[in-house]
């Protein structure tokens, strides 16, 4: 395949159809239940839903990638094993797994579909990306947002797999126990419900100075002021009190979103086969933009022209963008 393939974000049918027409050359999607991370009311889609859309996306020569990236709790494994035998019949062109009993089954069951590593399976490694294509036969690895670009340059080296890597949206690091945190106070996980502060538990309240604060299950875990914008309503990206702090600070994690778009040719010439947009959760406004800008930008470099990336950052989540880790040490 050719380098820096699109993979564009698709929570609903709608978001999916929009994607396509944007130009998306893949969209990742899933069904309405816990096998995929983003699970929440109004998302996702039915089997019937995703049959037409996968018509839809091939007529237009788009392919359909289908999100079981979440770890199934012990003795529940076949609501997985019946996505996947579902997805596999109705034509998904790749499933994106975390879980290796969830890529086993599927590397047994349909060798014939393609499997993608998710970034929740965190894995950072050549021993360790090498195990799970050896093992369960996969094909791509979508890599964790802490890598830099000399790191993505070596690992490409020593694995026998495509490379695909975020490019823009959530600046979320999956690891480091913060998934966990949501499930502490809603009795939810993110990594085995698909559910990061369910809508249920989140309120916002409105106070006298037009000052606004979120709470999660009851607790605030954040305030803005009039002027601000809000962010999302999770504990990690929260601001808290500290009896030694003058002010409220974020105590796991800025609300930032990552956006690479001035990094695109250095990521391609690491050997990065496919970029990834997050944001299944936004609108079809955003994902139109977002894709739109991102076509554009790829078809420019590829056709070695400079590529001219409007200014993304009313789309981004919180105040400043960043580009991680990949911008952190220098290269060539």
């Amino acid at each position: 395949m050719s380098l820096a393939e699109l993979i564009c974000p698709a929570g609903t049918p709608a978001a999916l159809r929009t994607a396509v027409d944007a130009g998306a050359d893949a969209v990742y999607c899933g069904f309405q239940d816990a096998t995929n991370a983003r699970n929440f009311p109004g998302l996702n889609f039915t089997p019937d839903e995703l049959a037409a859309s996968v018509a839809y996306a091939h007529d237009k020569g788009t392919k359909v990638l289908l999100a079981l990236n979440t770890y199934p709790p012990a003795g529940k494994v076949d609501l997985w094993r019946q996505a996947a035998d579902t997805g596999a019949l109705l034509g998904v062109d790749a499933f994106i797994v975390a879980d290796m009993g969830v890529a086993d089954y599927i590397a047994r069951t349909h060798p014939g579909v393609r499997l993608h590593l998710s970034v929740q399976a965190a894995a950072s490694s050549p021993e360790a990306i090498r195990y799970y294509c050896e093992n369960f036969a996969v094909k791509r690895v979508v890599l964790p947002r802490i890598l830099t670009i000399p790191e993505i340059r070596e690992i490409r080296k020593e694995i026998p797999c495509e490379i695909e890597t975020f490019i823009f949206g959530n600046h979320g690091l999956m690891v480091e126990g913060r998934c966990s945190l949501t499930n502490y106070l809603t009795g939810q996980s993110t990594n085995m419900d698909g559910v990061c502060s369910p809508a249920s538990d989140v309120e916002y309240k409105r106070h006298t100075d037009d000052s606004m604060s979120s709470q999660l299950a009851g607790f605030t875990i954040d305030c803005f002021g009039a002027d601000e914008k809000a962010g999302y309503p999770t504990i990690c990206k929260g601001r808290y009190t500290a009896p030694h702090r003058s002010e409220p600070y974020y105590a796991f994690e800025v609300p930032i979103s990552l956006n690479l778009s001035r990094l695109l040719p250095d990521l391609i010439d690491a050997g990065v086969h496919a970029f990834k947009i997050e944001g299944r959760q936004r609108s079809k406004s955003y994902v139109r933009g977002v894709v739109s800008a991102f076509r554009q930008a790829v078809d420019d470099i590829r056709a070695g022209r400079e590529a001219n990336i409007a200014d993304l950052v009313a789309l981004t989540e919180g105040q400043k963008q960043t580009q991680g880790a990949f911008e952190t040490k220098k290269w060539r």
